[in-house]
């Protein structure tokens, strides 16, 4: 049975800045999900450190939201206290090359990308399309266009419970393929800022790589309301292209859909519930195991109360 949560003690800490039953279909890319019994947003990399070490210091559990751009969230909503995250702050280091940006974890990492871009600052393109945070492209090592968080990290600022603050060179952060070692360890660790490494360039030249990149996803990912890639790719191969080649494109369980454009992108055409894309996402794991003996391992992670037990269930 989950513990009841310390409101009392929630409001003492935080005051009006703690909101109660808040629906977090709102906050998700997919816009599915049930109310959260506590969400408490914060603004900053300071705020969220403050507030995460609060609530460590008195055993108060919590999860982490950010962009919701790979967040399942269940119809039944989250147990407990979600922590917001919008501490959006950046900052360009120039004066000495090579430049650097600053970004605090909140900060959206596709918007950083293409701000960059008008100061002719390169080496984040190939994330100017993802719709996720710094943080969670630092901690689940996003990637897209052949390039991924790993070619770009230079120090990420991690909040540990037991170390506190510290500094991780991209050496330490244990990167492989949509993985690292907070991410397999499940550490409780949380990511407050990171500083990224760039090169000069034209911004002419930068915005026609963006342009480039942003045509391609137009032609090979759907628009709409989705939680992008769905499954991981397996190793030498493509998890859209098993998906389509079991003939799942444009399955549907309620107003949800497997793309007809790109199998491993699942719709959400407006009224969709997190259950009928969970359906689809069985769907989509069952026929490729007996077709293909493929296993497909979840990219998205899930959040909140389930019945039964599902793998990839985010802490």
């Amino acid at each position: 049975m989950a513990e009841t949560l310390p409101l009392d003690q929630l409001r003492a800490l935080f005051g009006e800045h703690l909101q109660e039953n808040v629906p977090l279909a709102h906050f998700t890319t997919a816009r599915v999900g049930g109310p959260a019994e506590a969400l408490l947003p914060v603004n900053s990399a300071e705020e969220l450190a403050r507030a995460v070490q609060q609530l460590w210091d008195r055993g108060i559990p919590f999860h982490m939201l950010g962009g919701g751009s790979n967040v399942l969230v269940s119809d039944r909503g989250v147990h407990g206290l979600v922590v917001l995250n919008r501490a959006r702050n950046t900052r360009i280091e120039g004066k000495t090359p090579p430049p650097t940006v600053w970004a605090e974890s909140g900060a959206n990492l596709g918007a950083l990308a293409r701000q960059l871009a008008l100061r002719g600052l390169s080496g984040l393109e190939w994330a100017s399309t993802i719709p996720g945070t710094v943080g969670g492209a630092v901690y689940g090592n996003a990637g897209a266009h052949g390039s991924d968080m790993q070619s770009s990290l230079l120090l990420a600022e991690i909040l540990h419970p037991q170390k506190g603050r510290e500094w991780w060179p991209v050496e330490q952060m244990g990167y492989q393929y949509r993985n690292s070692t907070l991410k397999s360890e499940r550490s409780q660790a949380v990511v407050l800022s990171a500083r990224l490494r760039l090169t000069q360039r034209t911004p002419a030249e930068v915005k026609a790589t963006l342009e480039t990149l942003a045509e391609k996803r137009r032609i090979s990912q759907p628009p709409g309301a989705s939680m992008g890639s769905m499954f991981k790719n397996p190793p030498g191969d493509y998890a859209g292209r098993l998906i389509e080649a079991a003939g799942l494109k444009s399955r549907k369980a309620g107003d949800a859909e497997i793309s007809p454009v790109h199998a491993n992108f699942f719709i959400n055409h407006g009224q969709a519930r997190a259950v009928d894309i969970w359906s689809l996402i069985q769907l989509a794991r069952d026929t490729v195991a007996d077709r293909f003996g493929v296993q497909l391992e979840l990219e998205i992670v899930t959040l909140g109360e389930w019945n039964g037990n599902i793998p990839g269930q985010a802490r």
